[in-house]
């Protein structure tokens, strides 16, 4: 549990967010400063089909997932989720 803007938070738990811009949000510790920050990633409108093979081989070519490190990044948790 962590405090962010003074409520009581679970780091690194997926939460689906409906109605606002993004699928999916985290909140996640910045190794940096220490500071809780919230990660929004995800297009609402887009149907995930990470069981077929091709389909996820395909997504993390795409998107560079093996470069992706930066754990305050939307591409690191997209990346992670496939």
């Amino acid at each position: 549990m962590a405090i962010y803007k003074g409520r009581k938070v679970t780091l690194n738990k997926q939460i689906r967010t409906p109605g606002e811009s993004k699928k999916f949000k985290k909140y996640v510790k910045n190794p940096e400063t220490g500071n809780i920050v919230v990660v929004r990633y995800g297009d609402p409108n887009m149907k995930i089909k990470k069981n077929s093979p091709s389909n996820r081989k395909s997504f993390r070519a795409r998107h560079k997932c093996d470069q992706k490190k930066d754990i305050t990044s939307p591409g690191y948790h997209s990346c992670k989720n496939w």
